[in-house]
């Protein structure tokens, strides 16, 4: 019983320390290391909608495994993957706007001058959305010490 509470007691010690942690500069699955959920960064400006990506199509970068829905849309981001991956990492624009990071709906999307905006869900984009200038300056501030090692 005391081998159990130590190991319950190094997990509680394990998951406090966890916001000190430095955040992952990509949103990504915890298993497989997986940005945006699977979906092909590519698509949204190509076909207008989200693509889940195959994992036949991968690229590496930025520590993360992103994923295509055809070899084509692999090599434009590999090309130039700043032009492609969504902004903030692929973290919910609206979150970062207002200071800490949330996954997102890859449904929940936006491309405002020429780059691509994530959101945690339609209901949140629906905010984010009249005031989208404002929460993208917000975001733009905010962002380089959230990736830096703020915590969340």
């Amino acid at each position: 019983m005391q081998r159990r509470n130590s190991l319950v007691a190094a997990l509680v010690l394990l998951l406090a320390a966890a916001p000190a942690l430095a955040l992952s500069p990509v949103n990504k699955s915890l298993l497989g290391g997986v940005a945006i959920d699977g979906y092909d960064p590519v698509a949204y400006f190509t076909d207008g909608k989200p693509v889940e990506g195959s994992a036949d199509y991968s690229f590496e970068w930025q520590g993360a495994t992103w994923r295509f829905a055809s070899a084509e849309h692999r090599d434009r981001f590999a090309g130039q993957p700043e032009r492609w991956a969504p902004q903030y990492g692929g973290y919910c624009a609206w979150a970062v706007g207002h200071g800490h990071t949330a996954t997102i709906d890859p449904e929940a999307w936006s491309i405002v001058n020429g780059k691509l905006y994530l959101n945690y869900s339609r209901d949140v984009q629906a905010k984010w959305t009249p005031e989208k200038e404002k929460w993208i300056d917000a975001a733009d501030r905010n962002w380089p010490q959230l990736r830096d090692g703020a915590t969340r």
